[in-house]
């Protein structure tokens, strides 16, 4: 579901109202009092409308006992809980990647939802599996990751698949993350987005019956057969 930033919206979402918005001057008002004194002029151009786009600081102001995300300045009202395949794939992916992790030297960590991710002022979102390198460690806080991890990891359900597919995959493409995987369950694929290859497209569509290396972590090799085990 979701929330637009008006005086509505953040109503229903429990937020504290803005209401800075600055329009033009419609192309139908006029600034006389007797419209038949009116000179024939040129229409303007359609009014300017801005609305504030909502931050990090209304995301943490939402009630307690609801869930939301924040993604390019709009909240999105979590949807209810995924299916069980849906929770079995990303309860597969965390210990493939977990296991890697144990060998020397330590590459990184780990992460499973529900957990903030902190990309920008205006997007906040709990990837279903995540991996943060050594190198970007200064970015783990108490309450969350403080920018973008290496690697994101999405499973695809039918409430989030549109926003996913799309507007998510821009934002995590523009505010670092080096591979984004969309995990279908229906179709049993992963598309692996590596986005110094190819910001806009996936660069491989695999099977489940494919195995896969990953440039953020290498060495390991993942069959998307055990991605898809029930």
């Amino acid at each position: 579901m979701r929330v637009l930033g008006d005086r509505s919206a953040r109503k229903r979402a429990g937020l504290p109202p803005t209401g800075r918005r600055t329009a033009g001057l419609g192309a139908t008002q006029s600034v006389f009092e007797n419209p038949a004194a009116r000179p024939t002029v040129p229409p303007l151009p359609p009014a300017i409308i801005e609305t504030d786009l909502l931050t990090v600081e209304d995301y943490r102001a939402t009630p307690d006992g609801t869930r939301y995300r924040l993604v390019e300045g709009e909240l999105y009202l979590m949807a209810p809980a995924p299916d069980l395949f849906h929770q079995s794939i990303a309860g597969n992916i965390f210990p493939l990647l977990s296991r890697h992790l144990e060998k020397k030297p330590h590459p990184g960590k780990v992460f499973i939802a529900p957990c903030d991710v902190y990309l920008d002022d205006n997007n906040v979102v709990q990837p279903d599996v995540f991996f943060v390198s050594n190198a970007r460690a200064k970015l783990l806080a108490d309450d969350g990751i403080r920018g973008a991890p290496d690697l994101v990891i999405e499973v695809l359900s039918p409430a989030t698949a549109r926003l996913d597919k799309t507007t998510k995959r821009r934002v995590y493409a523009r505010t670092g993350v080096r591979e984004m995987w969309l995990v279908d369950p229906i179709l049993l694929q992963i598309h692996l987005n590596d986005y110094a290859r190819d910001p806009k497209k996936a660069v491989r569509i695999l099977e489940d019956d494919e195995t896969f290396e990953t440039a953020v972590l290498p060495g390991l090799a993942v069959a998307a057969a055990e991605v898809f085990k029930r």
